[in-house]
């Protein structure tokens, strides 16, 4: 028997039989389905983490400063500010951080970060304002108390009207609104929009802060990054007397590495548990072939009677379980990238279809076709002809 007359009578009893067929195949469309969907939201899961490293700038370096419990040792503003001394490093932008009450009259905000923030952190973070001024030097050596709001901040506070000039108050303390930050959006590491920023000087006193924990270096280019952090280690190390846990300093590029490892192992562990329902479907494919090899006894004793092979009768049922197989693996497809673009709506997330999960959950669902079908084909091409013609 030719393969194109096998195709067709495997095509001719699956259509005989389509609510069977479909049940049959249900396991391998909702294996495939899955597995595109959960790794098309891994990947953009993944592609949309690196893009906000990425908008952070590749020549930006973070030290977090934590110290040490069993020592004195610290880093104050005069010392953080002479990284500015080495060639590599354009700006230094220190940051202390806490959380307050802001009012304008009788509307008020709780749990607002306040984050004092010298005049580099302008350029260094990449931050503009939409209106007004930022923060200048004048107002660091004064200590003044003048402030700037996220965007959110400032439509929560002042709605439409421009908060420029007018007093707020954080804590019960009167400060001028000099500037509004520039809506900047949903960031990694948190958006200016729903933060006040206020003089570093003067958020020392407010927040009772006088060591540094947090500094955002920016260098000269991407070339100097690793001498430029090589050099504030080596001045951590020292100031820190060797406890290399009182600190870190990292880059961008590090930061974006560590994350897309862990989207990337998530998206894994994922696919591998949806990839369980490709072998539950194909232990159905066999179920239900091992059924038709039960109802087709007689037919295939006709067939061996008028010189079927056994091999023609293993071929037969091979396409068939493989022809399921592989309408419900393209069905799963379709479903699948269906199913990711809508969760994507719903989560709000960013979706990436790869191509080549779909075409290794295809491929999959046609071997699990293949293997959960030689036992049944393998059964009904070993059956006697006197014995399938007597039943």
């Amino acid at each position: 028997m030719k393969l194109g007359q096998a195709i067709k009578i495997a095509y001719k009893n699956i259509v005989t039989n389509k609510l069977r067929a479909f049940l049959t195949m249900l396991g391998i469309i909702i294996g495939v389905s899955a597995v595109i969907a959960l790794v098309s939201l891994g990947q953009g899961a993944s592609q949309s983490v690196s893009e906000d490293v990425s908008s952070l700038g590749t020549t930006m370096v973070s030290v977090n400063i934590q110290g040490n419990s069993t020592s004195e040792e610290v880093v104050d503003y005069d010392e953080v500010m002479a990284f500015e001394e080495y060639s590599e490093v354009e700006a230094v932008s220190p940051t202390v951080s806490g959380t307050g009450t802001v009012k304008n009259g009788t509307t008020s905000m709780d749990s607002v970060s306040i984050s004092g923030v010298t005049p580099t952190y302008e350029n260094v973070q990449d931050t503009t304002v939409s209106s007004g001024r930022f923060i200048l030097e004048i107002d660091q050596e004064n200590r003044n108390k003048i402030a700037l709001l996220g965007s959110n901040v400032a439509t929560e506070l002042f709605g439409f009207t421009s908060p420029v000039g007018n007093n707020v108050k954080i804590d019960g303390t009167t400060y001028k609104v000099v500037g509004v930050l520039a809506e900047q959006g949903e960031e990694l590491q948190g958006s200016v929009d729903d933060m006040v920023l206020i003089p570093f000087t003067t958020a020392q006193r407010f927040l009772g802060q006088t060591v540094i924990n947090s500094v955002a270096v920016k260098m000269t280019s991407e070339d100097t990054v690793e001498l430029g952090m090589a050099k504030i280690e080596r001045f951590l190390y020292n100031q820190f007397s060797g406890d290399e846990t009182s600190y870190n300093v990292r880059n961008q590029s590090d930061v974006a590495d560590a994350l897309t490892s862990v989207t990337d192992t998530m998206t894994l562990l994922l696919a591998g548990i949806a990839s369980i329902s490709l072998i539950v479907g194909g232990i159905g494919i066999m179920n239900i072939m091992l059924v038709s090899v039960t109802e087709r006894t007689r037919e295939i004793g006709i067939r061996k009677a008028i010189g079927a092979k056994k091999k023609d009768i293993l071929t037969q049922f091979l396409i068939e379980a493989t022809v399921l197989s592989s309408l419900g693996g393209l069905l799963g497809v379709l479903i699948g990238i269906g199913s990711a673009e809508v969760l994507a709506q719903a989560l709000d997330m960013a979706v990436s279809i790869s191509w080549l999960a779909v075409g290794v959950a295809v491929s999959f669902s046609i071997i699990i076709g293949v293997a959960f079908g030689i036992f049944p084909a393998n059964k009904a091409a070993s059956l006697s002809p006197l014995a399938a013609l007597r039943h």
